[in-house]
């Protein structure tokens, strides 16, 4: 049985107690990919963010939960244990730290497994090659010296290795080209089929070519307007946000 998370009536302020979001409610299962747009400012990435327990952000209101489990007020490590991923807009750069290293480490954490750090490398460069991604990736410094679009791939890499139940990606489309946005979202398609849910805020509007959503949601001043299928997509192409 495939677990869902489902995100009820949450709302969420910042520290300071600026709203955010206002009962806004997602629901997604693993295989599925949702789309979340809008125009900027109307708080899809600080939702993202709550989602996974950033401290910059509190929920006030409404329930996060995965398959039977309750996550709303988890740490953000208890929630990527959980099955949670979140891939940030803006990515930090790890000086001296391989990516190989880095993953390694993350995985042991977050499964419990005691594979050997051959054994890794060795499944961690197959991941690569299948998605298209160079396997020098993961000798270099977490996302250090990479382009914009070379910090996505790397992205997707990590969110392939690791293997979440959910993830929960910030326009992991934006500044990338195009044989870069073929890769990302290859990659994304296979992880679908694997099992792995997606949520996906994106600004591109030729999403459809890459992709088919189960479900586009659009948020405009931190509420959702419209539900629907991917003739929402077609209809902003034409139309806007307003």
């Amino acid at each position: 049985m495939e677990n869902r998370l489902e995100i009820n009536n949450l709302s969420v302020t910042t520290k300071e107690g600026k709203v955010v979001a206002t009962d806004v409610s997602i629901s997604v299962k693993q295989g599925e990919i949702v789309i979340l747009m809008g125009p900027n400012g109307s708080g899809k990435s600080s939702f993202l963010n709550a989602i996974m327990g950033h401290p910059k952000y509190e929920v006030t209101s409404g329930s996060i939960k995965l398959g039977d489990t309750e996550i709303t007020h988890l740490t953000p490590e208890k929630k990527a244990k959980e099955g949670l991923f979140l891939s940030m807009q803006h990515l930090p750069e790890i000086s001296g730290v391989p990516l190989a290293s880095f993953l390694y480490q993350a995985k042991k954490d977050l499964t419990g497994e005691n594979q050997s750090m051959m054994d890794f490398y060795k499944e961690a460069s197959n991941m690569a090659q299948k998605i298209g991604v160079p396997e020098e990736f993961l000798k270099r410094s977490v996302n250090k010296g990479l382009s914009g679009g070379e910090k996505k791939l790397s992205e997707i890499l990590q969110l392939s290795i690791l293997k979440p139940k959910f993830a929960l990606l910030d326009e992991i489309d934006s500044g990338v080209d195009i044989d870069a946005l073929k890769k990302v979202f290859g990659a994304i398609k296979i992880l679908a089929e694997e099992g792995v849910g997606f949520i996906l805020v994106t600004h591109h509007p030729n999403v459809l070519e890459y992709i088919k959503p189960n479900m586009v949601y659009v948020m405009k001043d931190g509420k959702v307007e419209r539900v629907g299928g991917a003739e929402i997509i077609e209809n902003l192409k034409e139309k806007g946000f307003e």
